[in-house]
């Protein structure tokens, strides 16, 4: 069935520019470490990572994981190296998993959501296809309202427009550069701009309107009324609600990876308050854990060169190998020689033992 369009033209001005002023690509943003506190914060939501640190382990070095088949590593990788007699080392650091610690937020917390993010819309995947990114901004008109209130209308802004389930998280702040806060009258750096990002699925898919050309063109000029009249298309849905909520679903491009995307988007979400644990991740529809029952599985390390798992490693050497995360040298993956002229510096290391 298709969806009449009878819009005035102050109606398609404004769902054109709060379309423009939430489609930013995500290679947009800053990396986070370049927050200051005090940007990042309204008294009841912060970013992630601007807490503190309540564990005197967090960030310690915990040991080497890494590959010794260095038979199976004579191979010329894209850089030029040939890995032959190199042990591929991986550097372990113990983590909270605290969304909320400045130390593990990034390399801990996030990296372990973002395989549990990964792995349960791989599941749903199974039964509903493709997984596609939605940006949910929340209209400036309801930006007082509390994250309860938001959350379950953009829930219900979401089902309106035919996305069945997924996973949402929460961004209370956007980001302006010197340039973007004198174009939108926003205050430079991290500003209160509540939205959210979803990683779902779409009941009949967006295959249809990713490859329709006037969608493509619609950033030219084309009113609304030519662009989808007369079209079931999820941008014609979204577009006819958009009367009716005031709210905008935006579909960004497809995915490379489902666990990139949803790393990047937990690193400045949002977690609030006084709340220890406050779920920055949140599942609706055919994911929600009353729907959906998946086992999470410990993601297993590979070696990059022969593809085989990985298994913790001593190092006997004599050479300095750098373990300080903060230090121009540091480097998290290495490729190190399996003999140094007085035979292996590298073995197997026992259950318990310290890298």
């Amino acid at each position: 069935m298709g969806y009449s369009f009878k819009t005035s033209f102050a109606e398609n001005e404004a769902f054109r520019g709060y379309e423009e002023s939430f489609g930013k690509a995500e290679s947009d943003f800053p990396p986070v470490k370049t927050v200051i506190s005090e940007w990042a914060s309204n008294g009841l939501f912060t970013l992630v990572g601007q807490g503190k640190q309540t564990n005197s382990k967090c960030g310690q070095f915990a040991g080497f994981t890494g590959c010794m088949h260095t038979e199976l590593h004579n191979h010329v990788g894209l850089d030029g190296v040939n890995y032959a007699g190199l042990v591929y080392v991986h550097l372990n650091f113990h983590s909270c998993d605290k969304p909320s610690c400045p130390v593990c937020f990034k390399r801990g917390w996030a990296v372990r959501q973002a395989g549990h993010v990964k792995q349960r819309l791989d599941e749903a995947s199974k039964r509903h296809g493709l997984v596609e990114h939605i940006i949910a901004p929340v209209p400036p008109s309801d930006f007082g309202l509390s994250y309860e209130v938001i959350h379950a209308k953009v829930l219900k802004a979401l089902k309106a427009r035919g996305i069945i389930g997924g996973c949402l998280i929460f961004h209370g702040f956007r980001y302006a550069n010197f340039k973007e806060s004198e174009r939108r009258n926003v205050p430079f750096g991290w500003y209160w701009s509540p939205h959210f990002h979803c990683l779902g699925f779409i009941e009949k898919g967006y295959t249809r309107c990713r490859h329709c050309k006037l969608v493509e063109d619609s950033s030219y000029g084309k009113p609304c009324e030519a662009i989808c009249k007369g079209c079931s298309g999820f941008e014609a849905a979204t577009r006819e609600q958009f009367k009716k909520d005031g709210y905008l679903a935006k579909v960004l491009g497809e995915r490379i990876t489902v666990r990139g995307t949803a790393y990047y988007q937990l690193n400045h979400a949002c977690v609030k308050v006084g709340v220890e644990r406050f779920h920055v991740a949140t599942w609706f529809g055919v994911c929600s854990y009353r729907k959906l029952k998946v086992t999470y599985e410990k993601e297993k390390l590979l070696c990059p060169i022969c593809q085989r798992e990985c298994v913790a490693l001593r190092y006997c050497g004599c050479q300095h190998i750098e373990t300080e995360k903060y230090s121009w040298d540091f480097k998290p993956n290495l490729f190190l020689p399996m003999n140094e002229g007085h035979g292996d510096v590298w073995v197997e290391a026992n259950e318990g033992d310290f890298g």
